[in-house]
């Protein structure tokens, strides 16, 4: 499949913008658990879930396959506070559960989401950038908010406030791309392939608390719940920089990350399909790149033992962060702002993962054994000449 039907595409957009506007946060993603859950009972014909004890969440086909698995991952968390007390003068006080830089936090508004989808505003006052295991902050009545509701309780979530989500100029503006907008792509993906021949051994796999330490993703690994010879395409939103993963320039390849390059059989073989579909089609746009500024499940479970890599949303404002140079330099104004990635680098991704479930299991035009083999066979012969003259 080329070209994408207009409905086809808007339909993919329109899931994009919902599930990216969704509260979430590492121990308390049940509001995005509750979307998938309602996704996949629509299809409950041809779906199933089953769930660990913490909140991981496989979607697998109800038809199977005789391949390997192939469970293309997600993370459901995003940085956001978690409200631990309530002190006096409609004081509240908060955990940070993620990374975004000190200078982000005293000043900034946040919006409290409770029971029945209620809504709050404050703002933060007081940042402890030492607490452990998370920094804390305490907040006060936003502006027209005379005191915080009782709701406003330990347990809540908070997030940072802003508008709307909006499709503009090519781009997605929302509160969490990172890594809602991957979970997007995967339940697309998933969606367009349950009826393609050979392809039933793809499912999903959504983790939880990737934010705080891959906590989700290493009680998988660890646990037994994820098929020991599955193979793992984690889908991740990394920083962009502009010089070397633009956005809009496709989705990514991505072969490693701060920490480990991720498995390179696994990895090259993805690169091989998504060159042949680019010649195939030149519109088809994709990027292979390192992306060393952060750290993505693929790794975590390598570690474990499990082939993985990963493909990447080239991110704009990392973590809510607008600016993250120029604060860090001394010359911007630390404020937080929506984050953003293409709509083509989205719609890419998802082709990408169509790509990767009809390809991975056949045979590779040439292996990388192959291609040496050829190399020296054709040239092997100048060493000799060299030697002999």
């Amino acid at each position: 499949m080329n070209a994408i039907d207009p409905a086809r595409m808007a339909a993919r957009e329109a899931l994009l913008l919902e599930l990216t506007q969704i509260p979430t946060a590492a121990g308390h993603e049940d509001r995005v658990i509750a979307f998938v859950d309602r996704w996949v009972a629509r299809r409950a014909d041809r779906v199933e879930s089953i769930r660990d004890d913490v909140g991981n969440t496989i979607i697998r086909q109800r038809r199977g396959g005789s391949a390997r698995p192939v469970l293309v991952t997600a993370h459901l968390d995003h940085p956001a506070f978690v409200v631990t007390g309530r002190a006096g003068d409609g004081v509240v006080e908060l955990e940070f559960r993620g990374g975004v830089n000190d200078p982000y936090f005293v000043g900034s508004a946040i919006e409290l989401v409770g029971p029945g989808d209620h809504r709050a505003r404050a703002v933060i006052d007081s940042l402890d950038a030492d607490a452990k295991p998370f920094k804390r902050v305490t907040a006060r009545p936003g502006t027209g908010e005379a005191a915080l509701p009782e709701w406003c309780a330990s347990g809540t979530i908070a997030r940072w406030a802003f508008p709307r989500a909006e499709i503009a100029d090519g781009l997605v503006h929302t509160d969490a791309c990172d890594d809602l907008a991957a979970a997007a792509a995967a339940l697309c993906a998933l969606d367009e392939l349950l009826d393609a021949p050979g392809c039933g051994h793809v499912g999903l796999l959504f983790t939880v608390a990737e934010e705080v330490g891959f906590l989700g993703t290493i009680h998988a690994a660890r646990s037994g719940f994820i098929p020991r010879d599955a193979r793992l395409l984690c889908l991740e939103n990394s920083r962009s920089f502009p010089h070397d993963s633009p956005i809009g320039a496709g989705a990514i390849l991505r072969v490693g990350d701060r920490i480990s390059v991720f498995s390179p059989g696994l990895t090259n073989r993805l690169a091989e399909l998504f060159g042949h579909e680019s010649k195939s089609d030149p519109t088809f746009r994709w990027q292979r790149k390192l992306m060393a500024g952060g750290a993505c499940e693929a790794t975590a479970f390598a570690s474990y033992g499990y082939e993985s890599t990963c493909l990447c949303l080239p991110l704009g404002n990392y973590h809510n962060m607008a600016d993250i140079d120029g604060v860090a330099a001394g010359t911007a104004r630390a404020h937080v702002e929506r984050e953003h990635v293409a709509v083509a680098d989205f719609h890419s991704l998802v082709r990408m993962i169509g790509v990767a479930a009809r390809g991975l299991d056949s045979a590779p035009a040439e292996t990388t054994e192959q291609l040496m083999e050829r190399l020296y066979a054709e040239r092997s012969s100048v060493l000799r000449r060299d030697r002999e003259t």
